[in-house]
């Protein structure tokens, strides 16, 4: 389909649409094309840094392969068709109210992600909480960021990193634990090694079992072992204990809970904690030493968070800052890192299952009323139990409880775990509707419906990043065809439904009437108008008046969101994970990024630069491994789990433990058939935050002779870029 763009030529500020550092990106537009980007030299986040994703964004823009037409089939045998937006929103609205009607509100949900913009996820949240009657609505956040929000709760009473970006700059010792920011969050991590620059004494301590290009920067590589976090955290509480380390006046005035945690730790056995963490107490001693007395900051991400026990780990982790008293300060506090440019955004406006907006919760009573009165709603409007969550949606789809989902912005034929249910799952559907930018994906191949939804430049939206900065995006030029932006979208499908409240005549409107919401909240932003932020370009909640700078830090006054006003120390014990390796499966699987690749490739594999850098999937494996297995570097080896079996290329190499084999997490079949890593991860969720284990799953491996897979990964691509044309 020929797409026609806007001829005008826009220049403005944006945020970036790949990770939620949020960096603030120049841009220049003409002809639906970037001509150039670049790094805002005051913003905030990136002080005009910019990585090889943001530089090349040009790359993305005007692609053969926009959705710019609402698509519709009639029978999962057949193809989608172009269809007017009239066609497509009855279609849905008509669907939808068919299926609420025949199997009530709990049989329709919402799978969205953090590169939903707050007009959209409000919009959301609105119509499905508010007017549909259900709380089934998620986002792939649930996938990265759910532990660290339940942790966040568990132990300040509140969500919200308390730090900011500035308290690189004021630390003695910076912590980075389970991420590989130099190539995951490059733009942070050259700000970090510029602050070493400028003070050598600033002391980088890394926590990865793989030695990583992060690792290689560190003073201290501590080589966890896979899973061995919680006993790494412990051993280090106990050490600073024994050292006459802790904070007593922050934790006898601020903290509660600290007396059954320095016990638990005073009981447990060094050495059993060492050979869990995979540390030599030695090692560990070494290491308690370089935190004792210092202002410290911690930033960590996916290697902690996902797991059955991620927001155990996280507690462990919080809980050495609250030992020391490090937080609330300058220099200090626990730092969670977001993979998504507005995934804060989602939690803040409770897009999470069982959240409402402004860090509400649906289980509480005076919280439901809150937003009812809000949204002109009558009293129990809003059900009280909380949604089905990202996995479990995908059960119930299969199981026949849930009979729709409307997913936007995310891919989970290549995202979610344990591929092979994902795709029973969307089979045993009754209606799927997929609302994205580009087609197509590996999911919007499989959807009844399409919608086109506006790209970044191409719309005007508010986002978080990971410091609780709120930012303004403008627009800077027209969606192709018939694109929307995707809260026009759900705002027409809710009037098609025949819902009052979404007559929006602007995003502006939409962010007003939100920010209401966060008035005396945690997340105060009543005092960022859509007026003044336009003026001001961003804001880090909370910012409760119109006159308020907003706040760098949180909890500086000693004081958290808990109805005591402290915080709570939670000792966790060391867990193993869910399915170790055993005499089928002997070795760990862990997943995760490469610096030149975000998520499932819907941008980044049409750069050029980037494709060379990284051009096809792998997997890295242990040099003494390969040997045994007979595996020369480059050959083709065969990985299989308890769910599936995928085929790559071997690269060797001794960054990773004998024992342990990585793959990262970007392609799917579109690219590669059979190489999607998801295939082989495990769908186990956590009790509470209830995020899958993508990061430790038993797999076997051994060598494969495959003649023909490079002609059948030839014949996938040539049948996609036919479907491009």
């Amino acid at each position: 389909m020929r797409v026609e763009y806007d001829h005008r030529a826009t220049n403005g500020e944006t945020i970036c649409p790949y990770c939620g550092v949020g960096c603030r990106l120049w841009t220049e537009m003409a002809y639906g094309r970037v001509l150039r980007v670049k790094g805002v030299a005051d913003a905030p986040a990136n002080r005009g840094g910019i990585c090889a994703k943001g530089a090349t964004l040009d790359q993305t823009v005007g692609t053969a392969d926009r959705a710019a037409q609402p698509m519709v089939r009639k029978g999962r045998q057949r193809e989608l068709r172009p269809v007017s937006w009239e066609t497509a929103l009855d279609e849905i609205a008509g669907r939808f109210a068919d299926i609420i009607s025949r199997h009530g509100p709990d049989a329709v949900a919402f799978y969205g992600s953090g590169q939903l913009d707050s007009q959209a996820v409000y919009s959301i949240v609105k119509l499905f909480k508010g007017h549909l009657g259900t709380n089934n609505t998620d986002s792939n956040s649930r996938l990265c960021m759910a532990t660290a929000a339940a942790a966040y709760r568990a132990n300040f009473g509140g969500d919200g990193p308390p730090c900011c970006y500035d308290d690189i700059e004021h630390a003695d010792v910076i912590m980075i634990a389970g991420s590989n920011m130099a190539e995951a969050h490059p733009v942070t991590f050259d700000r970090i090694k510029a602050a070493r620059k400028a003070r050598p004494e600033l002391k980088l301590v890394v926590v990865d079992p793989r030695r990583t290009a992060t690792a290689d920067a560190a003073d201290h590589h501590v080589a966890v072992k896979p899973g061995g976090d919680t006993a790494l955290f412990n051993a280090l509480g106990k050490l600073l204990l024994e050292n006459g380390a802790a904070d007593d006046r922050f934790i006898n005035r601020s903290t509660s809970g600290f007396l059954g945690y320095r016990q638990q730790l005073e009981a447990a056995d060094l050495d059993e904690l060492a050979e869990l963490a995979g540390v030599s107490a030695a090692e560990l001693l070494k290491l308690a030493q370089v935190f004792a007395g210092k202002r410290w900051l911690s930033f960590y991400c996916m290697g902690l968070g996902q797991s059955t026990v991620g927001m155990w780990k996280l507690n462990s982790l919080i809980n050495l800052h609250l030992l020391t008293g490090a937080v609330g300060k300058p220099g200090c506090g626990p730092f969670s890192l977001t993979g998504q440019p507005n995934a804060m955004g989602g939690r803040e406006i409770g897009l999470l299952a069982h959240q409402l907006p402004g860090y509400r919760f649906v289980e509480n009573a005076e919280h439901r009323a809150d937003v009812e009165r809000h949204w002109g709603l009558p009293a129990g409007s809003i059900a009280g139990k909380p949604g089905l969550t990202a996995i479990e949606m995908f059960r119930a789809l299969e199981r026949g409880r849930l009979k729709a989902i409307w997913i936007a912005a995310t891919n989970p034929l290549v995202s979610l775990p344990d591929l092979h249910q994902v795709k029973r799952a969307l089979d045993a559907a009754e209606l799927v509707v997929v609302q994205d930018a580009f087609h197509p994906t590996e999911t919007s191949q499989v959807a009844d419906v399409v919608l086109p939804a506006a790209s970044w430049g191409e719309r005007e939206w508010m986002s978080t990043n990971s410091e609780r900065m709120v930012s303004h995006s403008q627009k800077l030029v027209e969606p192709p065809g018939a694109a929307l932006p995707d809260w026009q979208i759900v705002c027409k499908i809710a009037e098609r439904l025949g819902f009052a409240g979404f007559e929006f005549r602007s995003a502006a409107e939409i962010w007003d009437e939100w920010i209401g919401l966060t008035a005396g909240r945690a997340c105060d932003m009543s005092g960022m108008r859509h007026e003044r932020l336009v003026a001001e370009r961003h804001l880090q909640w909370p910012c409760p008046s119109a006159d308020h700078p907003g706040t760098r830090r949180l909890y500086a006054d000693g004081r958290f969101v808990h109805d005591d006003g402290r915080a709570q120390f939670h000792y966790r014990p060391p867990t193993l994970p869910k399915e170790p390796a055993d005499h089928e499966f002997p070795l760990i699987l862990t997943t995760g990024r490469v610096y030149s690749h975000w998520h499932t490739l819907t941008r980044t594999a049409k750069v050029k630069q980037l494709t060379r850098r990284d051009p096809e999937p792998f997997v890295e494996i242990h040099p003494q491994l390969a040997a045994e297995a007979d595996v020369r570097d480059g050959e083709w080896v065969q990985i299989s789990s308890r769910r599936g079996t995928v085929r790559l290329k071997a690269r060797l190499s001794d960054r990773v433990p004998r024992d342990v084999v990585f793959i990262p997490m970007h392609w799917g079949d579109l690219h590669q058939q059979d190489s999607a890593v998801n295939y082989l991860t495990l769908a186990a969720i956590g009790r509470v935050a209830k995020q899958p284990e993508f990061k430790y799953c038993a797999v076997a491996l051994e060598k494969v002779t495959i003649q023909h897979e490079q002609s059948r990964t030839v014949e996938i691509r040539e049948a996609r870029a036919r479907c491009l044309a």
